[in-house]
This record gives structure tokens, C-alpha cells and sequence, in this order.
């Protein structure tokens, strides 16, 4: 273990506005204004700007809006010092993951103290694929590359499993069931921090994408949203699975809602987080990143998982708490079935199905939920674990002590 270890010592993010027709709530604020929001309340809890060495922030769709270095926009426009630098990273929809876990090793060796880790994500904004990568937008790099669609995907999963559309539903029930009863007993609501307006009022103040009341008999009645993109890629997923049948099942209900959000996490030495006032709360055990096959690319997060706990000395057995992020239903039942752990363990305040998936930010989010209920439930050890798109997918180990 390395003399230096790196230790997280706050945790906030905005809120996660779901996606709506005309518009969602966090529609109107820039993304740079969405990490801004986050600066002021650490710096309100604490964190002096002075000590920050570096500021990593993910992104998935890096333009616009979230072009040019976001993350140093968002410094110059909340006013911090101009001596403060920043970096913004794309692993797609694990980049907020990805800049902790960088945090937490240039913290471990040496070349930072204090780093600030996270990302943002306005979707209403910079729509997912406005970019227009060559990985979906160039045929001839798609066909290389075998390309399909992250539904698609999703379905391919599902049928190499065998599950039922009753199944798929259950989880996207199970979710907005878990998430209702979080928001309503108060819990995950330690880092949140309101979006105000220029007048100071309320913009959004609680994540707005739960679905109370949700039901089988509801979810039974929805379409599956990815036939037409399978047709479209059904020779791709031919070649790879000439055997198999692909049922496609997956609705938008069983699919992560899409959201505007940010997060930040404070990534530092033990010494230097306490030089700031601020008490150590969960040390960065581990962090495994890999990649399966592009055409069922949702795989991932179970041999990742494995990996970061193997670096750790540590086995699923010895986590109490799983962040698995709610990619699509079958990536979940796919997870917890390949790590044999008990479903009541992941993902028990909701995942984002109900809650939203504001890509670049959610690693952070996931981050900080996880780092609270650790302490609030006065546990030691959990896991934060998320897929991406061509394969990617990557596992944090957590631990208290």
C-alpha cells in the first residue's frame, strides 16, 4: 500500500432534472453555471480554493456548451483563482468515475493534495451523439468498429440471458419503489444542492425524474423502444451471435432516464483534507477499468467489479453496499447474477432508472451517494461500478476505517 493514500472528504452534485417535453427544469442553466452551483457549496462547506491543485471533470458530449475545456470555464465563471487548473475527460458514460479515480492517483502519488472530481452532463443542451463521433456517425468506422445502439445492446443481453419482459419491468418497479421511499424518508440528500436562479429562487431542489405509483400493469403497456435500431444493426449482431434470437424488450422505462446534472467529490491526503477543517470520510481502495465486446457492450461492470476487489484484497462478499448504475434492466439482473450477491445490496435508494443518468456526472453522484450511506449505516466497505459504450466499463472500491 502506498505511503500516501487518497481519501474522500465531501460530496455534492445538483440534483439530476429528467428530460421532459418543453423542456426540463435544468434545461435553461449552463453547464458551466451547473458546476459553478457545486464550487460555491464546497467552498461553503469548507474547501478553500487556495489549496485545490487540480480540478477533473467528465464529460461525455464535448461540445457547445460543454466544449472547450468546460471544466476550466466553469472555474473562471464561479470566480475561483486563476492559478487553479482543470481538465476535462471522456469515458463516456463512466467519465465522472474516470476523473475520480484519476483524482485519487495523482493524490496517491505525490502529484497532487487536493483535487476536485466529478462532471457534468446538460443533456437537454448537448444532446447525447451531438458530437457525431465516427464511432456512430462514419459508416465505414461504425461497421469497423460494430457499432449498434446501447438499446440494442441492451436487448442482445437480455436475450443471451434468457429474461422476460416481466423481469426487465420488475427492476425498473423495484427502482422508482426504492427511490420514492429514499426521497421520502430524506436519505441521499446529504450532498444536494439546489439549482437557484439569478434572483435566488429555486430552479430545482430534489431529483425530479421518480415516478411514484409506478407498476407492472403501467410498464406492461409500453412499446420496446430499440426494434426499429435493431433492424438497422441486425447484421452486426448476426455475425457476432449467428445463434441467437434477439427479443427486443427494453422500453424507456426499463432504459436510464436521461438528465442535466453535475457532481463534485474532494479527493486529498489525509493531512491536507484536515487542513482544511474537513474529517476524512472513505479511502480509495481500488479502481479497475477494462472493456468486453462492443456488441453486447453492457457486460463489463461484474469482471470490473471483480478486478478493483481482487487489487483490494477483497471479495463481493466483504461489500455491503453496491452503485451500480442502472445502465438498462438486463445490465442489472446481468450484474447481480455474475457477482451472486443479493439484490437488496444494490442500488437501495434507486438507480437511474427512476433517479436519471446525466452521464458525465453520474460516476460522482454515484460516488457521493454511496460514500454517505456507508457512513450512515455505519458500514465499511462498497463499490461503485458502471458500463459505457464500445465495452467500457470500470469498478471503485470504497472503504471506511
Amino acid at each position: 500500500m502506498s505511503a500516501r493514500e487518497a481519501w474522500i472528504f465531501e460530496a455534492v452534485r445538483t440534483p439530476r432534472g429528467a428530460l421532459k417535453k418543453g423542456g426540463g427544469a435544468l434545461a435553461s442553466v449552463k453547464p458551466a453555471r451547473l458546476v459553478g452551483v457545486l464550487f460555491d457549496a464546497l467552498a461553503e462547506r469548507g474547501v478553500d480554493p487556495e489549496r485545490v491543485d487540480d480540478v477533473i471533470l467528465g464529460c461525455s458530449t464535448q461540445l457547445r456548451d460543454q466544449g472547450a475545456n468546460v471544466a476550466k470555464t466553469a472555474l473562471l465563471l464561479a470566480g475561483w483563482p486563476d492559478a487553479v487548473p482543470a481538465v476535462t475527460v471522456n469515458r463516456l458514460c463512466i467519465s465522472g468515475l474516470e476523473a475520480v479515480a484519476t483524482a485519487a492517483a495523482k493524490v496517491a502519488s505525490g502529484q497532487c493534495d487536493v483535487v476536485l472530481a466529478g462532471g457534468v452532463e446538460s443533456m437537454s443542451r448537448v444532446p447525447m451523439m451531438a458530437d457525431e463521433g465516427a464511432w456512430f456517425a462514419d459508416p465505414e468506422v461504425a461497421k469497423a468498429s460494430r457499432f449498434v445502439h446501447m438499446g440494442v445492446s441492451a436487448d442482445v443481453i437480455a436475450s443471451l440471458d434468457g429474461r422476460s419482459r416481466e423481469e426487465l419491468d420488475a427492476v425498473a418497479v423495484a427502482s422508482h419503489a426504492r427511490a420514492t421511499a429514499a426521497a421520502r424518508e430524506g436519505r441521499g440528500r446529504r450532498g444536494v444542492v439546489a439549482v437557484r436562479d439569478a434572483d435566488g429562487g429555486v430552479v430545482l431542489d430534489a431529483d425530479d425524474g421518480v415516478r411514484d405509483g409506478t407498476s407492472l400493469e403501467k410498464l406492461a403497456a409500453l412499446p420496446p423502444a430499440f426494434a426499429a435500431f435493431g433492424a438497422a444493426s441486425a447484421g452486426v449482431v448476426r455475425e457476432r451471435y449467428p445463434e441467437l434470437t434477439v427479443t427486443h424488450l427494453h422500453t424507456v422505462a426499463t432504459s436510464p432516464q436521461t438528465a442535466d446534472g453535475a457532481s463534485l467529490v474532494v479527493v486529498a491526503t489525509r493531512e491536507a483534507g484536515r487542513a482544511m477543517g474537513l474529517e476524512p470520510r472513505a479511502r480509495v481502495a481500488s479502481y479497475a477499468a477494462l472493456s468486453s465486446e462492443p456488441v453486447a457492450m453492457l457486460t463489463g461492470p461484474g469482471a470490473a467489479t471483480r478486478r478493483a476487489l481482487e487489487r483490494a484484497g477483497r471479495t463481493p462478499a466483504d461489500v455491503a453496499h453496491f452503485e451500480h448504475n442502472e445502465s438498462f434492466a438486463a445490465t442489472c439482473l446481468r450484474f447481480q447474477a455474475e457477482l451472486d450477491v443479493d439484490p437488496a445490496l444494490v442500488n437501495p435508494l434507486g438507480g437511474a432508472i427512476a433517479l436519471g443518468h446525466p452521464l458525465g456526472a453520474t460516476g460522482g453522484m454515484l460516488v457521493g451517494t454511496l460514500v454517505d450511506e456507508l457512513a450512515r449505516r455505519d458500514q465499511p466497505t462498497g463499490v461503485v461500478a458502471m458500463c459505457a459504450g464500445a465495452g467500457l466499463a470500470a469498478a471503485m472500491v470504497l472503504e471506511r476505517r
